[in-house]
């Protein structure tokens, strides 16, 4: 999403003060999820840090964008709750207005863009949302939003540039620090701002030595570009479409140049890696937005934790679950590959009766399941007498691949690996 361009006014005094989300937390208290803090052994070995998970993902929304909303909510006078409220939003501010607007009795607009996936329009009109459907980007259906804000005499409920939505939002952090005192730093996925912004708030007053660290998608790094003084170009499909923000807010920018210590980006591959372990490891669902902050403590590629991680007591914020599940799916199947427990390869057989038996054999002495098979006799092939087969299959672990590798080399058998990125991994003089 983007809105207009921010002007950043230098910092005097900030609009949100620790009183302010103290008072969001007790307005908000019983009408939201008190989601638990709690400490992942594996993901401390693992990483090298001692991990806290704040679990958002188990709001009713299954996103954290429900106390920023609420308290908004809250603070409105009789006059304008009986009007109602508008927001432009095609994800989790829209479902997180929508339900504790119902809850209140307070009409809610969601202006949504024509592209938006019919099962998150489905889910806005379920939580008792009028939504619009209106042109092509989110700029359009901003742009409508605040117009229908004039001619109806609603009030617009910014997703992130507004000090109660900020107040409300860092809440999180308030609890963080109560369920697991003497934290290092805190982790936080960053989109317009706002969640890290209230987070910062908190826990700079609380602890001033308090780390807070944000976390953005390669593809949309604009605080980082802010925070860090470069000029990365953003744009592109990301998993996480939650922080996918050209445009950071006036207000939230302000507050991360003032409070926030470091703004980190990561890229898709890692962000998949962060979702898949947490379903295997802490059993719960995460989207790309809410994956990342693990992601940016995951080790390197080449295996090594990351040093200025090691040994830290650090809280993680888990943002939002809100993921398709056919792309969960797909993060789950791409990231077994990519551990090498699925693999591709593309094999040279003899256009024969039994060929593909005498290979497969090979394959069921390592124990590997072949999951997919394909042939191609005309395009790619050297010989007519030939054709190349692309299995799809399933082993125990990589060690185990490069045996199998090794005895289909020794027995004569030319083929290529395909990586998850779609190119050949490593040949065997298959195009020889």
């Amino acid at each position: 999403m983007s809105t207009a361009p921010a002007t950043i006014v230098p910092n005097t005094t900030l609009p949100v003060t620790i009183d302010d989300i103290r008072a969001a937390a007790a307005r908000i208290a019983g009408a939201v999820v008190r989601t638990p803090t709690l400490l992942s052994r594996t993901l401390s070995e693992m990483t090298g840090a001692e991990v806290w998970l704040k679990f958002e993902n188990l709001q009713f929304t299954a996103a954290y964008k429900e106390r920023g909303a609420l308290n908004k909510l809250l603070l409105l006078d009789p006059l304008t709750r009986k009007r109602g409220v508008i927001a432009a939003s095609a994800g989790n501010h829209a479902q997180g207005l929508a339900y504790h607007g119902r809850q209140l009795a307070i009409p809610v607009t969601i202006v949504m863009p024509l592209s938006t996936p019919i099962v998150k329009v489905n889910q806005t009109r379920d939580h008792g949302a009028r939504v619009i459907l209106e042109g092509a980007t989110f700029d359009d259906a901003y742009a409508h939003a605040r117009k229908l804000e004039a001619d109806e005499k609603l009030i617009f409920v910014h997703p992130f540039d507004d000090p109660d939505i900020i107040a409300g939002q860092g809440t999180v952090a308030l609890e963080m620090l109560e369920d697991a005192p003497g934290l290092e730093g805190i982790v936080v996925p960053v989109g317009g701002g706002g969640l890290i912004s209230g987070t910062a708030i908190a826990a700079k007053a609380i602890d001033p030595a308090i780390r807070v660290i944000g976390v953005q998608s390669k593809l949309y790094p604009a605080l980082y570009n802010l925070k860090n003084k470069v000029s990365i170009e953003s744009g592109g499909d990301t998993l996480a479409e939650g922080i996918a923000v050209k445009q950071p807010g006036a207000l939230s920018s302000r507050i991360i140049l003032e409070l926030v210590d470091e703004v980190r980006i990561v890229n898709e591959a890692i962000i998949e890696s962060a979702i898949s372990l947490l379903l295997d490891i802490e059993k719960t669902v995460v989207e790309g937005a809410g994956a990342a902050g693990l992601a940016t403590l995951l080790p390197t590629r080449d295996g090594n934790q990351r040093a200025e991680f090691a040994g830290k007591k650090l809280g993680v914020i888990l943002s939002g679950g809100n993921i398709d599940s056919r792309f969960l799916a797909n993060v789950i199947m791409r990231n077994l590959a990519r551990s090498g427990r699925i693999g591709r390869m593309a094999i040279v057989l003899q256009d024969k009766a039994g060929a593909l038996h005498e290979v497969s054999g090979i394959f069921t002495k390592h124990g590997a399941n072949i999951i997919e098979v394909q042939h191609q006799r005309i395009f790619g092939v050297v010989s007519a007498k030939n054709t190349v087969t692309e299995i799809e299959y399933e082993i125990r672990d990589p060690a185990t691949a490069e045996l199998l590798e090794a005895d289909l080399a020794a027995a004569g058998y030319r083929f290529e690996l395909m990586s998850v990125s779609g190119g050949r991994k490593s040949t065997r003089g298959l195009r020889s």
